[in-house]
């Protein structure tokens, strides 16, 4: 057993499982994290890093599976014509499509321009002033209080601002979020509405990212991906059900905050090349 190699998927399952609903940008973390514990290539090879980055984050989304299982089994056996389940499930795919579509006409410029601590920490800074702008104008006076009220149109705007996740740093929880307040969601059905929306659009991206890759792991790495899926799991299990407990009573502004200053930092780590861009 790699005991160096299992202490580091343990550290990134746990950053994965931290972050991942909440809108400081999982990915951004785990470039950052990566990047500090040198779990990168050439230490380990890249298409390793690659499938490893999108197993664990399936063990985030299993962790929402099981947190809202009672409402999604109820959604499926509601989920013809007509039915509440059905409303859900197609919102769900409206707000799917935009990220979907531009996600795999940029997705390979993507990959090549934005994951670096540079595009990152921009986009923590840039998004951590936009989320405070957009909570201030738009959260206050919103009155929808359940997913279930969202229709066709508001589910596309959330879609719309979906897109701006594909900037690595910006957080898909973020922008879904910010999007939810311009629909007229208040705090905790935009992060349910955004929590159900990500288990098709990040079903599809590892699945379209697993397809790409192709590597042969040896047991130490087999080993470590078990542990980062299961810690993932774990700690967003319980970051979540916090998460919706915390917005019940304050506004998001902690994490808009936490976002800058961590963005600065790491702009400051960079220039000072202590951070390899």
């Amino acid at each position: 057993m790699d005991f160096i190699l299992i202490f580091k998927a343990i550290i990134i399952g746990i950053v994965e499982g931290i972050t991942e609903f909440l809108p400081i940008s999982s990915t951004g973390h785990m470039i950052i994290v990566e990047n500090l514990i040198n779990f990168k290539a050439p230490m380990y090879p890249k298409a390793y890093i690659d499938m490893f980055d999108v197993v664990i984050q399936l063990g985030a989304i299993l962790a929402i599976v099981v947190l809202y299982w009672q409402k999604i089994k109820g959604s499926l056996l509601n989920i013809k014509p007509g039915k509440w389940g059905f409303k859900l499930w197609f919102n769900m795919l409206v707000a799917f499509i935009p990220a979907a579509v531009l996600g795999f006409l940029l997705n390979d410029i993507i990959k090549a321009k934005l994951f670096n601590s540079f595009t990152v920490a921009c986009a923590l800074v840039v998004g951590g002033f936009l989320m405070i702008f957009m909570e201030n104008k738009y959260r206050k006076g919103n009155t929808i209080r359940d997913i279930d009220d969202v229709n066709i149109v508001q589910a596309f705007k959330i879609g719309c601002f979906q897109c701006l996740s594909l900037w690595p740093g910006m957080s898909r929880s973020a922008s879904t979020i910010m999007g939810g307040w311009v629909s007229g969601l208040n705090n905790s059905a935009a992060a349910e509405f955004s929590f159900f929306l990500a288990i098709p659009t990040m079903v599809a991206a590892s699945g379209y990212s697993l397809l790409k890759v192709k590597i042969a792991m040896n047991v130490s790495q087999i080993e470590a991906l078990v542990v980062a899926f299961v810690v993932a799991f774990i700690v967003a299990l319980i970051v979540v059900d916090k998460f919706i407990n915390f917005l019940k009573r304050k506004p998001m502004r902690v994490f808009a905050v936490y976002r800058i200053f961590v963005g600065i930092l790491i702009l400051v780590l960079t220039f000072t090349k202590v951070l390899t861009v």
